[in-house]
């Protein structure tokens, strides 16, 4: 592991201080500890915006400054999201759904050699098909 990838339910659930699994805290200590990433993906920020508009982001506050004060918070970093991901993201091996959030997420942990952290059952099922660092939050 080169460092942690939060999937977007992960960074939520953090946020709002949900029950998060034991193992998916202390895969985010370890890499504290040992001075490696903890990563949001720009997908993410997509993917909150979205759930605002729907109504369904638990928070008052509007996306970019919920954003901005959690990662800041939380001292998580932004991943690099390129042109050459986003195209390996189309071509992934193994049976990954359609979603393209998902698939760029899963790009994203595979190309950087990250854990990712997700409650995401498809992503879940990709990395028992041994494609995919993971652990369920």
């Amino acid at each position: 592991m080169s460092g942690v990838l939060l999937d977007t339910c992960a960074l939520i659930w953090l946020a709002n201080k949900e029950a998060v699994e034991i193992k998916a805290l202390d895969v985010i200590a370890e890499a504290w500890e040992a001075k490696l990433p903890v990563c949001v993906s720009p997908i993410s920020a997509w993917e909150i915006g979205m759930l605002h508009s729907k109504g369904k982001l638990p928070s008052t506050l509007e996306p970019k400054e919920w954003l901005r004060q959690f990662i800041a918070q939380a001292k998580f970093s932004w991943v690099e999201m390129s042109w050459e991901l986003l195209v390996t993201s189309s071509s992934l091996p193994g049976n990954i759904n359609g979603d393209p959030a998902d698939r760029i997420i899963a790009a994203t942990a595979r190309q950087n050699g990250y854990m990712l952290i997700t409650r995401d059952r498809n992503l879940l099922n990709y990395a028992k098909q041994g494609y995919l660092l993971a652990t369920k939050c």
